[in-house]
């Protein structure tokens, strides 16, 4: 795992200069403490380049004449490139950027490449020759031979820059389902790219001007969806797509897509047997490493699963880690110790209290962005615990989406019945009476649950499928936002980002679509973005062997009768897996990864977020009208209404802007 930074540019005045590449990969270090590296060129249009300088070990890129394979040098052309590496593979060779035989081709790159033995023996049966072990170096030869075209040979995740200097083009790459970061600002002359907006924010004229819309999809979604970021200008690259910046002109297109609407009929065992076959294999080439490997063990049947996979894999007991909360609600670990005792796995388990005041400025300043999933504060501490004694964790993310295990899809099932009633009744099944339902002051109280499920009946699928899962549905970000605020919005829906997602399902059941659109919009944006953050600020590499592309296409083309049958999802997984699991987790429902907002809202965090929320600084912003503010915090505190996630959303957004606007 790493941090990667750089730019390409074609206005020397845009130059980005030893001092501030060096700035941008500083605010990256905890992606890697281990090395750093970076690589400097520019060309200009006469005989001869004007400079080059390889600030790394390897070779030099070839001398610059006036034209390079019969097409003359058009304008000044730049590039600097910068890397933090966390040594996991060849830890003594692997330094990066690193290039081709000539130096022609260039890359920084973030992640791991599975399948890289198996590249390598193709590369070098074709005259390639390689000066190390590790799986960056694939990259640069497999360029060579293919192009952009060698994303589609990667197994693995992965956040990439290739400079080829011959054609004087970048090649910036996500993998395929968004495990790890790249962000990029475009200008007039000028592209810069990096694993994290903080590094871009250190680049010589960045600004911080506030996109208003991504505001709005924050307080829908607790995340910005792709491509945008909360700043203008700055977007980020979507999961499976891929840049090109040629001559100033840049192009982002799509390398990869799982068809979502193709639907294989097998008989479940077939497909019990090659989800067994596809998962062992994925959980056994992410068990390569040179330095201590372990897993993230929450109890839930996924990483049971992934655990009991490497327990039959591994030579040595896995090392599983969790962690346990005073509140039994919010707790696993009689769970995971009994997956732990069926894996016989050397199980560590941690029991905190969460400090929120401690942690807080923490998680604001590495997310960068606002980010309200309130479970990155859990996955924060599993992560520094994990990290004290191995540098890779494998983890069962990716579970959920791909077979159905979330209770809202149980919605979801129940809501297409309604679909299917008659016209006056389905009317008198999602009438006002419902409403008036009090929701429960418990945060995941089944009365809340319920009420949150018929007060949406009535909408289309799609809207009601976004107010379910929303911080702040429509009407409350209406009754939120002050006139002068709601002005600035262009209008875009936050739903447009839903119902793209689910169009590349639509000829699947309802409830098929809604998983597979939570797998390229919840996963990449809120989950992978989860984990990533906070276990790169701990140095620490999150593998997840559920998202494996060749895992994933398998249960994309699966039946729903597979996954969901009777109000239970996972069936498959319970099949495919039931000499792993203990009998108490294949029962078991779906519990969240959570910290109980509503009771920190009450007690720990009252004062200190009273405080933020209800100050002159705060509703001075001009984002929201005071007295919405002000109810949403009474009703809280009174008891009347459990609004520990929307007031958690907006605690992020100002310690954010404090954080990254105000200084």
């Amino acid at each position: 795992m790493c941090g990667i930074a750089g730019a390409v540019w074609n206005d020397a005045s845009k130059a980005v200069e030893r001092e501030a590449l060096q700035r941008m990969i500083d605010v990256l270090r905890h992606r890697g403490p281990d090395d750093e590296g970076m690589y400097f060129s520019s060309q200009g249009p006469g005989i001869g380049g004007r400079e080059s300088a390889a600030l790394t070990p390897g070779p030099s890129p070839a001398s610059w004449r006036g034209e390079l394979d019969g097409q003359p040098l058009q304008r000044p052309v730049g590039v600097a490139l910068g890397h933090r590496r966390l040594s996991i593979i060849d830890v003594a060779g692997g330094h990066q950027p690193l290039s081709n035989e000539d130096g022609s081709v260039w890359t920084v790159f973030n992640g791991e490449i599975y399948n890289f033995r198996e590249l390598r023996r193709r590369l070098e049966q074709g005259g390639h020759r390689f000066r190390t072990r590790c799986d960056t170096e694939v990259l640069v030869h497999l360029y060579e031979d293919e192009g952009a075209e060698m994303l589609g040979s990667l197994r693995g995740m992965f956040a990439l820059a290739v400079w080829d200097a011959r054609r004087r083009r970048l090649l910036l790459a996500r993998d395929r389902l968004g495990q790890k970061p790249l962000v990029y600002r475009r200008e007039p002359g000028r592209l810069l790219f990096a694993s994290e907006l903080k590094s871009l924010l250190e680049a010589p004229g960045a600004t911080r001007e506030i996109n208003p819309d991504a505001v709005n999809d924050y307080l829908t979604y607790q995340y910005v969806p792709h491509p945008r970021t909360i700043f203008r200008g700055v977007a980020k690259l979507p999961p499976g797509h891929l840049a090109l910046y040629e001559n100033e002109r840049l192009e982002v297109r799509p390398y990869w897509q799982a068809d979502f609407n193709e639907e294989e009929r097998l008989p479940a065992a077939e497909y019990a047997d090659r989800l067994r076959e596809l998962m062992t294999a994925a959980v056994e080439m992410r068990l390569q490493s040179e330095v201590p490997l372990g897993a993230f063990l929450s109890g839930g049947i996924d990483s049971t699963i992934v655990v009991g996979l490497m327990s039959r894999l591994m030579k040595e007991p896995v090392r599983t880690f969790s962690i346990g909360f005073p509140i039994s609600e919010f707790d696993e670990t009689d769970y995971a110790r009994a997956a732990a005792e069926r894996c016989g796995s050397l199980h560590r388990e941690f029991q905190v209290r969460p400090d929120a005041m401690e942690v807080l400025p923490r998680l604001v300043w590495h997310y960068d962005e606002p980010f309200a999933d309130s479970s990155a504060v859990p996955t924060w501490y599993v992560s520094q615990f994990t990290r004290r004694e191995v540098t890779v964790a494998l983890s069962g993310d990716g579970g959920d989406e791909l077979f159905l295990g979330y209770p809202r899809y149980l919605a979801v099932w129940l809501a297409g019945a309604f679909d299917r009633m008659p016209g006056l009744l389905r009317r008198m099944s999602a009438g006002r009476y419902w409403q008036k339902l009090p929701g429960g002051a418990r945060q995941k109280s089944l009365r809340r649950r319920f009420k949150r499920f018929v007060e949406m009946l009535d909408m289309p699928p799609a809207r009601r499928y976004l107010e379910w899962i929303a911080i702040f549905g429509q009407s409350r970000r209406d009754a939120l936002y002050s006139d002068g605020f709601a002005a600035r919005l262009s209008g875009d829906d936050p739903l447009e980002f839903l119902e793209a997602a689910l169009s590349k399902a639509n000829e699947r059941d309802p409830l098929t679509a809604f998983g597979l659109a939570d797998l390229v919009t919840y996963l990449p944006c809120d989950l992978m973005t989860k984990t990533d953050i906070a276990s790169m600020a701990h140095g620490l590499e999150c593998r997840q062997p559920f998202l494996d592309h060749l895992v994933v296409e398998l249960a994309a083309r699966m039946p729903r009768r597979l996954k969901f049958r009777g109000g239970r999802g996972k069936m498959v997984l319970r099949k495919a897996f039931g000499d792993l699991l203990p009998e108490s987790i294949r029962r078991r429902s779906k519990m969240g990864f959570g910290v109980p907002l509503d009771h920190w809202f009450r007690r720990e965090l009252r004062d200190f977020a009273r405080e933020i929320l209800l100050d002159e600084k705060t509703l001075h912003r001009g984002y929201f009208r005071p007295a919405a503010v002000a109810e949403l915090w009474d009703e809280h505190q009174q008891g009347r209404f459990n609004h520990g996630y929307r007031l958690w959303s907006l605690l992020i957004l100002e310690l954010w802007q404090r954080e990254w606007c105000d200084k």
